[in-house]
């Protein structure tokens, strides 16, 4: 990764704004929907600040008083970029190409727009008002998650595509199924290209707690895997696993 993508609260936080008309106007607005205090260059307790006239002087003088810095229109002098943002509060998409191009990134978010129903931030705020009853549902974390990706899937009770997951988390609750039964799965991987994988593989990927994997399997490979999935190079299948999905992962030929 190019970037490390964060999300900051700026809540009552100073951030300096530097330049005039409509690409500063543009950012104006952004900082005020996220809660920021837009200040000028003299405050002295900003850690923020974006020029939007790409001023390089400006910029380098804002760095060197240890201010990390968005320059528009110029990424050489940009600390971080901001992101198309998807606003399904509280549910934040952002789509970054650092600096590549602000024209695939409104694309991108334009595409997926049409794709996130409109009560997907309704969704995970009912989620998050149901923590205690999830707990005493599945007082297992790791059956708890297996719980919860088993309900988001495509076509689970709370499939976040659908946009009716929010009326089908009482009955998901009250639900005496358990998670699916722990299990290996195999993926035959036949190119090295992570764009290459099919849409099962990229799922399994997504849901696996530990990928048991051959050492020629590459990394761009793993990376595509949950970031908390346990990774493990062995030679051959393993003949037991813990417990949740497990993945074999070995290079065709």
């Amino acid at each position: 990764m190019h970037s490390l993508p964060v999300f900051l609260r700026l809540t009552g936080r100073p951030v300096i704004l530097t330049g005039e008309g409509e690409a500063a106007e543009a950012k104006r607005r952004l900082l005020e929907r996220a809660g920021a205090r837009i200040v000028d260059e003299t405050d002295q307790a900003a850690r923020l600040a974006i020029v939007a006239d790409g001023d390089v002087a400006t910029a380098d003088r804002l760095r060197a008083r240890g201010i990390l810095v968005n320059a528009t229109d110029n990424p050489d002098q940009c600390d971080f970029t901001l992101p198309a943002i998807v606003d399904r509060d509280p549910v934040l998409i952002a789509i970054g190409t650092g600096g590549a191009s602000a024209g695939l990134a409104k694309a991108l978010r334009q595409r997926l727009e049409t794709l996130l129903p409109a009560r997907l931030g309704a969704l995970a705020q009912a989620l998050f008002d149901a923590r205690s009853a999830i707990r005493v549902r599945w007082p297992d974390a790791n059956g708890r998650r297996r719980a919860i990706d088993a309900g988001l899937a495509p076509g689970g009770p709370l499939d976040p595509l659908c946009g009716d997951g929010v009326d089908a988390l009482p009955a998901w609750l009250a639900t005496q199924e358990d998670a699916a039964p722990s299990r290996l799965e195999t993926i035959l991987l036949h190119s090295a290209d992570p764009d290459d994988l099919t849409l099962r593989a990229a799922r399994l990927l997504g849901e696996a707690d530990r990928l048991y994997h051959k050492p020629d399997v590459p990394a761009a490979i793993l990376d595509r895997a949950r970031a908390d999935a346990v990774r493990i190079a062995v030679d051959t299948p393993p003949v037991l696993t813990g417990e949740g999905l497990s993945l074999w992962l070995t290079l065709a030929g």
